[in-house]
Order: C-alpha cells, then sequence, then structure tokens
C-alpha cells in the first residue's frame, strides 16, 4: 500500500508565503502525474497546479505566477510554493500521485489527507 503525507498547511496573512510538501511512502517502484487540488467551503475541488514525471508543469489562471509546483522524485515527494496567498486561496489542499508499484505495471491513483490553508485578509 501507499501513503501521501502532506504537510506545511497553516494559517497566514494575505501577501505570505507557504509551502506544502507531499511524500509518498509504500511499495513504490515510480510516480507518475502528481498533482495539487483544492476546495474550499461550499465550492468544488479544483485542479491546481500538476507536474508531470518529466518535469512539465500546469497552473490554474488564479494562481499562475503566484505558485510554483516542484517535485522531488528521489523522494517520491512533491511541493507547492505558494507566495503572494490571498484570502480566495483559503481552501483545503490535497495532493495527488500516480504511482507504479513494478517496472511495466499500471498507475495506481492516490490521494493525501488534506491540509487546511487559509489567507487572512
Amino acid at each position: 500500500q501507499v501513503q501521501l503525507v502532506e504537510s506545511g498547511g497553516g494559517l497566514v496573512q494575505a501577501g505570505g508565503s507557504l509551502r506544502l510538501s507531499c511524500a509518498a511512502s509504500g511499495s513504490i517502484f515510480s510516480v507518475g502525474f502528481m498533482a495539487w487540488y483544492r476546495q474550499a467551503p461550499g465550492k468544488q475541488r479544483e485542479l491546481v497546479a500538476s507536474i508531470t514525471s518529466g518535469g512539465a508543469t500546469t497552473y490554474t489562471d488564479s494562481v499562475k505566477g503566484r505558485f510554483t509546483i516542484s517535485r522531488d522524485n528521489a523522494k517520491n515527494t512533491m511541493y507547492l510554493q505558494m507566495n503572494s496567498l490571498k484570502a480566495e486561496d483559503t481552501a483545503v489542499y490535497y495532493c495527488y500521485m500516480t504511482v507504479q508499484y513494478a517496472s511495466g505495471g499500471g498507475y495506481y491513483q492516490y490521494w493525501g489527507q488534506g491540509t487546511q490553508v487559509t489567507a487572512s485578509s
């Protein structure tokens, strides 16, 4: 089995910064696609940023220029550097990864438990 453990959330004033981490542990051969999602109260979960195994990144428009997604393949860990936080960034942030157990095998989806990010205005 694989577990994703998130850390780094918290309360910060608008304009501040936070760095989220998501570490995968367990029976892992490789990690493929990684992404951060968020869900604000009363809203649907949305994709915030993603990064492929090759390092290609995407961002939702509202965070472009402020957030940076990165990964450390040796540690099976993903990061989200969040700068210039706004009140509208307040949400529970979830990490998502696809994991391969063995060479040539399929990829399986996993979610983190979620971490609260609150930017106060």
